[in-house]
């Protein structure tokens, strides 16, 4: 059974959440902005708002809201509901089949934490803070920002002096992506150049860089207008020599690709690892996939597709490596990579599967709804003997923007290279006959699955309106959410997204 923390800033309606099938819910405060009073004058401790700020990362460890919006609607992942377990009110399958609306539940609780954490950087910046305190809060601001504009295609923005009374202004794609890129420009300035360490929880030019080269390689994307989301886009190739100058600054700062692929998931010091959350685990990342059989705090949750594992190469080391051991600890025999077919513990004997009396065993085919126990191959990437502190950007999806700014600009031998030099790494041999964007796509899918950017690739690769396992849906209009009915009929100023 899985457990659900919501930490929820705004005053809302609890009824439809306690509904929730076999959920627990905890209502956690800690997300609020705290003002001292002194003498009848507020003041803002600038030291601990930003330390707050970047608590407010641990969002992302979460299974539901953002990192659902960018997961669960995506080819890599599949919510099946077995039995009553993660039934949900159809939350999660709505996600999958692309049928979602303006009232769904992560869609409205995604935008309020979204915009409660963007406003907090704002204040930070409202608040005399040191130059170097000013530049992290921008990176943080434009990265909250980045997040509202790629899911829901504005942003609204209030500034620190205005009250609640006051309905925020609305920033348009193209105004929110200059204000990003202004934002993220003027933070280089003033944070640091560091080396790789581990686990590098705060924001460092290498960040800034990473996130710059993200939203140039997706610009064609955000100047897009609203009414034609879908594309078909345009890549400028000014864009991309941006994408590969940000790329080749980070990697003067000594970030690097590194040989062993789960290394950067786990505690020990790494090259790859750009951005980590300093709060929250990524326990739920192994708990939301794990059968309880396979170990007692397993959730039985979320697989992936067939269709997606059958991209991996048999030989290929990310899809099932050794069950790492720690001293005095026991994890039934869990392999990171994939867990298919029949499952074994430490001692190399068949694990139960108690619920059904018989050996558990991981099929690759899994309904939606329906779902046996068993079915669905399941997922281990921070593994719960070694697992590492959550990351939010790593040097491998910098490294392979670069190849894709490369290749859109028609330096296809380069971009190739980049491509077989990471397949060497993994093992496999370069790519046969030429490149081309499906390889590309292809080769961020087997490096980055599950790290909640598939959705964002499969938008500007033009894939996301396609069909999949358990997706029948060809809405071209779903490369955008809807607006919340909440913010809807709590701001005039905001439009609804075309289509909703």
């Amino acid at each position: 059974m899985k457990k659900y923390v919501l930490k929820l800033r705004v005053l809302m309606p609890l009824i439809f959440l306690l509904t929730i099938g076999c959920t627990d819910l905890e209502v956690d405060e800690t997300d609020s902005v705290v003002v001292n009073t002194t003498g009848g004058n507020a003041t803002t401790n600038v030291a601990d708002l930003l330390a707050s700020a970047y608590t407010d990362l641990g969002a992302f460890t979460d299974q539901a809201n953002i990192y659902s919006l960018f997961q669960h609607v995506s080819d890599e992942m599949i919510p099946p509901t077995r039995g009553t377990d993660w039934g949900d009110n159809g939350v999660w399958r709505t996600l999958h089949a692309h049928n979602w609306d303006a009232t769904h539940q992560f869609v409205r609780d995604s935008w309020n934490q979204l915009n409660q954490r963007a406003f907090k950087a704002v204040r930070i910046l409202a608040s005399s803070p040191t130059p170097a305190q000013a530049a992290e809060a921008r990176f943080l601001r434009a990265f909250y920002m980045w997040n509202i504009m790629d899911l829901y295609g504005k942003v609204p923005y209030r500034e620190a002096n205005e009250g609640v009374e006051v309905n925020p202004r609305v920033l348009t794609r193209q105004e929110a992506l200059n204000f990003i890129i202004a934002d993220l420009e003027a933070a280089l300035a003033g944070l640091p150049a560091t080396a790789p360490t581990n686990p590098n929880p705060k924001a460092t030019k290498a960040a800034a860089n990473a996130l710059l080269a993200r939203v140039y390689l997706n610009k064609a994307v955000y100047t897009q207008p609203l009414e034609n989301a879908a594309g078909p886009y345009t890549f400028n190739n000014a864009d991309m020599d941006k994408v590969i100058s940000y790329a080749d600054a980070i990697a003067a700062d000594g970030y690097a690709l590194e040989d062993e692929y789960f290394k950067p998931f786990t505690n020990t010091a790494n090259t790859d690892v750009i951005l980590t959350s300093p709060e929250g685990s990524p326990e739920n990342r192994w708990r939301m996939t794990l059968h309880y059989n396979n170990n007692p705090d397993g959730w039985n949750g979320f697989a992936t597709l067939s269709e997606f594992y059958a991209k991996f190469d048999n030989n290929d080391e990310r899809k099932s490596a050794p069950s790492p051991r720690a001293l005095g600890q026991t994890f039934h025999g869990i392999k990171k990579g994939f867990l298919v077919g029949s499952q074994l513990n430490d001692n190399g004997q068949p694990i139960t599967n108690t619920r059904q009396g018989i050996p558990l065993s991981f099929s690759p085919d899994v309904a939606l709804a329906g779902a046996k126990t068993d079915a669905g191959i399941r997922v281990i990437k921070y593994h719960p003997a070694d697992a590492g502190k959550y990351i939010i950007l790593r040097y491998a999806d910098v490294y392979l923007m670069k190849a894709e700014a490369l290749f859109r600009k028609g330096s296809t031998a380069e971009a190739k290279t980049l491509i077989d030099n990471l397949r060497a790494l993994r093992g496999l041999g370069a790519l046969p006959g030429a490149l081309t964007l499906q390889n590309i796509l292809d080769e961020r899918g087997r490096e980055l699955y599950w790290e909640g950017i598939r959705r964002v690739d499969q938008v500007r690769f033009g894939t996301f309106d396609d069909v999949w396992q358990e997706k029948a849906s060809t809405d071209s209009r779903r490369v955008l959410f809807p607006i919340p009915q909440q913010a809807m009929d709590s701001n005039p100023n905001l439009t609804q997204n075309p289509g909703y």
